[in-house]
């Protein structure tokens, strides 16, 4: 039986208020989650919340805002959210920059950002989910962590260490109703990306659809379905591994890579 079904369980997403974070909790909202939305301000948070309210018809929903990439930023959302049945580790940030360019503070910021908001966030829920032995992690990782793209060593070095992460904290629950896996998108026109594509279209004149399309010829070219995907096609199988129906899948690293990666497993 497909059981979908989440009434009676709290979500929280890291970095809901855009992208794929958004479309997660949109989507976790949907299927009967109390979700717990999160970003930096309290303006992007409660706008966030107010939408993914009206459109999944729901009341039971809502938001804190901080900055998850600090103990503080944490510690204040652990306050207001002790306890957590799901959580999905989407925090995460990327930049184009060649490798001779990236100092020890870049290095750090997007293993604070990438890695040690989710260590925070799982150390913190994952006592309760053994003690109610139920519980679902998920850590939004790339396929830039299996094929570590040039242009931002730093960002496939922190995805590759999510997937780590999530294996060994799946080893560690062997056995317990909790799974944790791991999602690997391919490339997504998520906010940040449709304004770096908006942006370099500018640059080389030409408008975004044929801007895609050099992307695809010339940076992603085993890309099988030759576009980016959208936040929904990643949220729908994020949300498919939060729910009772994916009991059976724990410790994977589930691609929605478009294709992207070339490989049979």
């Amino acid at each position: 039986m497909l059981e979908l079904d989440l009434h009676g369980k709290t979500a929280v997403v890291s970095g809901s208020t855009a992208g794929i974070g958004y479309a997660t909790a949109l989507a976790l909202a949907t299927l009967g989650a109390r979700v717990i939305v999160t970003g930096r301000t309290a303006k992007r948070v409660d706008a966030a919340v107010e939408a993914i309210a009206l459109a999944a018809k729901t009341k039971d929903i809502a938001g804190v805002h901080g900055d998850l990439t600090t103990t503080e930023g944490t510690a204040n959302l652990l306050r207001a959210i002790p306890h957590a049945d799901i959580l999905v580790n989407n925090l995460g940030i990327f930049e184009p920059k060649a490798f001779e360019q990236i100092d020890d503070a870049g290095w750090m910021r997007f293993f604070e950002t990438n890695v040690l908001s989710g260590v925070r966030l799982s150390r913190a829920y994952l006592p309760g989910m053994k003690t109610r032995n139920w519980g679902r992690i998920i850590f939004v990782s790339s396929e830039s962590g299996l094929q570590i793209p040039v242009e931002m060593i730093h960002y496939g070095v922190t995805k590759t260490a999510q997937l780590a992460l999530a294996r060994g904290l799946a080893e560690s629950v062997a056995g317990t109703g909790i799974t944790v896996n791991s999602v690997l998108p391919g490339p997504t026109r998520s906010e940040g990306v449709g304004t770096f594509v908006q942006q370099m279209a500018q640059q080389e004149g030409i408008d975004e659809a044929e801007m895609e399309r050099r992307f695809f010829r010339d940076v992603r070219p085993s890309s099988l379905i030759g576009r980016f995907l959208t936040v929904d096609e990643v949220a729908n199988a994020i949300a498919f591994l939060c729910t009772p129906a994916a009991s059976g899948t724990t410790g994977s690293a589930m691609r929605v890579d478009g294709g992207v990666v070339r490989s049979i497993a």
